[in-house]
């Protein structure tokens, strides 16, 4: 006799050999300096992706994973800044107006750290800022910067302090998760707030109002640190587990160097240069494969890079000098060596991010690879090295779980706000919100502050 779909016997086929599996969904962004050459990096048509644009070539054998938007742009205004640190201020925030005031920053919520606060109690790490960033580009609610860690030693160390690194088995903690939930058991640990609730009632009643919300803030709060603590016991149970019996990849481990002796060669030697944005790029997959954490932001570009033998053409080879010769308010009124140059030094940075892309789409996460289950954001913090705010080179490598139609480009209205990509990607991570930064605000809203055709 054929039954009806029953809930409890789907739970109990979790028990099965081979369950169903779905591993978190991650958000990285990978942001150079400079901005782009547009000309060279999106196609003249809309749709499928065909041949790729010459800064986005080395993604070819990738480019049904990715998907290029075309036609965003940061409208926010800024006051007592100058011109890099408006567009930095800007660049994950999507704000009205960014500036400084009595020395201080002010600009809005950073959508990584947006991300972050939502997902702070599943990962050892609620998010990692890495790279040479001479700007700031993340900032918390309450507006203050979230400085970037330079050193891939330290930024190793953040994350596997009093831990190795283990590939987690998705597998195993979802049938671990599912028959804790469905086998009752006795839990005998109590908390220290309720083996004292009974003396802080009493103590209430015997002090002032504001005594009594002082109280039972700092009540609060430890209890806040007793679930932190326990949220962290459990993690660590978890991987003891995973390193008994880990997933199905092989860790991607990055090679170190001593930062402090190779970081004036990063800027001037090209070859040190990217052996150094291989590493942070490593340390971003390995936050990932290793769920650390599931928020990342890289700062991949250096305006005060050299670039002898990534540029072939011409005399100059400061990467902040040729942003400006190369970049005008026409194309055609730019040097045209200088923006050939800059047309090398973006497919050089296109190159290593390829590499990283590579990486993760070789990694089983059981069924599905570590690409399929990030969104990960490669653009810059400005348009283009002339300061430029529209036309952001914008491109997404993963589905992000299906909720991407890749493989193609889109191109939205002119002056569409960056902004409403980032309500797009919060809302794939689990952060739903009407409207983040400027997405609703902007002198030209468009979309209801959303981006439409994206899945």
């Amino acid at each position: 006799m054929a039954l009806p779909f029953l809930e409890s016997l789907q739970r109990r086929s979790a028990f099965s050999a081979v369950p169903t599996v779905r591993p978190p969904l991650r958000m990285g962004i990978f942001s150079v300096s400079g901005g782009t050459v547009l000309e060279s990096w999106k196609s003249a048509n809309d749709g499928p992706l065909g041949t790729l644009p010459s800064i986005l070539r080395s993604l070819d054998f990738c480019k049904k994973d990715i998907l290029v938007l075309s036609g965003l742009c940061q409208t926010g205004q800024s006051e007592n800044v100058n011109a890099h640190e408006h567009c930095a201020y800007t660049h994950l925030t999507g704000a009205n107006k960014v500036g400084r005031e009595g020395g201080k920053i002010k600009a809005g919520l950073s959508v990584d750290q947006a991300v972050a606060e939502a997902h702070a109690d599943q990962t050892f790490l609620p998010s990692l800022e890495i790279g040479l960033n001479l700007n700031q580009y993340s900032f918390d609610r309450s507006g203050l910067p979230v400085p970037s860690e330079p050193d891939p030693k330290l930024a190793f160390d953040r994350m596997f302090r009093g831990r190795k690194p283990v590939v987690p088995n998705w597998g195993r903690r979802l049938t671990a998760r599912t028959a804790s939930t469905a086998t009752p058991h006795d839990n005998y640990d109590q908390s220290v707030i309720d083996l004292v609730r009974e003396d802080a009632k009493s103590l209430s009643r015997q002090i002032s109002r504001a005594d009594q919300q002082k109280l039972a803030e700092y009540m609060e709060s430890v209890r806040s640190v007793e679930k932190r603590v326990e949220k962290l016991q459990e993690l660590l149970r978890e991987e003891a587990l995973d390193a008994l019996h880990p997933g199905p990849s092989r860790l991607v481990e990055p090679a170190m160097f001593e930062f402090s002796k190779m970081r004036s060669q990063i800027e001037r030697d090209p070859e040190k240069h990217s052996e150094y944005l291989r590493t942070m790029s490593d340390l971003m997959v390995l936050a990932f494969q290793t769920d650390s954490t599931r928020v990342v932001t890289f700062a991949a570009g250096n305006d005060e890079a050299m670039f002898p033998g990534i540029v072939t053409v011409g005399y100059e080879r400061h990467g902040h000098t040729l942003e400006h010769q190369g970049n005008a308010g026409k194309p055609e009124d730019a040097d045209p060596i200088s923006r050939e140059a800059c047309r090398q030094i973006h497919s050089w940075y296109t190159s290593l991010f390829a590499e990283t892309v590579r990486k993760m789409k070789a990694i089983d996460e059981g069924g599905s690879s570590l690409l399929d289950n990030t969104m990960l954001l490669y653009t810059s913090y400005m348009a283009d090295g002339g300061h430029g705010r529209q036309n952001y080179p914008v491109l997404l490598a993963g589905n992000a779980q299906g909720t991407l139609k890749t493989g193609r480009q889109i191109t939205y209205q002119k002056d569409t706000s960056v902004a409403n990509l980032y309500v797009e990607m919060l809302d794939r991570m689990g952060v739903k919100v009407d409207e983040f930064g400027n997405s609703k605000t902007a002198k030209s809203v468009a979309y209801n502050g959303r981006l439409p055709n994206l899945v």
